[in-house]
């Protein structure tokens, strides 16, 4: 007898978590691991890396382009953040979206604020 598929180890889609802790603690940024970390879990969604951007060096921190290069795998298939504003400030984080669904991808938020609601349904379409 052939068990079914949900009885089966098969891997999601992979996704590339993203945090911008500027100014945090050690046990914030373990929080905001988890949360990404549970948002895969319950999405069946494999969490491939998690890149961290702890300083604001630039637009194209060494996280970000990080992030850019994990995004041209074949195999990548979006973004996690918590929220929208781990993309950065409002200008930034819009920008940044604008060319991780540029590159094909799904921007994953955990959180939508009621705002950006339809900005990101953009980027699925």
């Amino acid at each position: 007898m052939v068990t079914l598929t949900e009885r089966h180890s098969v891997p999601g889609p992979d996704v590339y978590g993203f945090l911008r802790l500027t100014q945090t603690t050690r046990g914030r940024r373990r929080v905001l691991s988890a949360v990404v970390d549970e948002y895969c879990r319950a999405h069946e969604l494999t969490l491939a890396a998690l890149f961290v951007e702890h300083t604001p060096i630039g637009f194209f921190s060494p996280a970000f382009v990080g992030l850019l290069d994990t995004l041209a795998l074949p195999e990548a298939y979006g973004v996690v953040v918590p929220s929208l504003g781990h993309l950065g400030p409002s200008r930034t984080a819009a920008k940044r979206a604008r060319i991780i669904c540029g590159f094909g991808a799904r921007l994953l938020p955990v959180r939508f604020p009621a705002s950006t609601i339809q900005d990101a349904d953009r980027c699925h379409s």
